[in-house]
């Protein structure tokens, strides 16, 4: 994919995303208004995204796959492991994080009624937290195997 197609697609992603917001800030907020814009966003957002995935791959054909099998570059494999060490980590931190906002708006809400169960609460979220940790270090074994 040429380096104007790529930017092409960046203009576009950051417009589908700004023009909404911007249109939704502007006017009276309401909830069909809100519920309009979103879909508006959506639209715009996996409209530029399906357009992207076109544009790669048709840009990246022949000539990418006799480039790579010449130099011995990187293949299928190594693009999928990127993409799990990217998904261990986003998934994990997006559980860790709802863990967490659970574990620590219930910890808040005991500590109001009770002060001494401080440490107790501090352990749930820290265990909570402790998920994240283990999608990074999951990512990191796979990127290592990568190398």
């Amino acid at each position: 994919m040429s380096f104007a197609v790529q930017i092409t697609l960046i203009v576009a992603l950051v417009l589908s995303i700004l023009v909404p917001g911007v249109a939704f800030l502007r006017g009276r907020r309401t909830k069909s208004r809100f519920k309009r814009v979103l879909a508006v966003n959506l639209f715009l957002v996996f409209g530029t995204m399906l357009i992207a995935g076109v544009a790669m791959v048709l840009g990246a054909g022949p000539a990418f796959a006799a480039e790579t099998a010449g130099n011995g570059g990187p293949g299928l494999s190594t693009g999928l492991g990127y993409i799990a060490a990217a998904l261990s980590t986003g998934l994990s931190c997006l559980g860790g994080g709802i863990a967490v906002a659970s574990a620590a708006s219930a910890a808040l809400g005991a500590l109001s009624e009770d002060q001494s169960i401080l440490g107790k609460s501090l352990i749930y979220v820290g265990l909570a937290e402790g998920v994240c940790l283990y999608g990074l270090i999951i990512s990191f074994m796979i990127i290592g195997q990568l190398g």
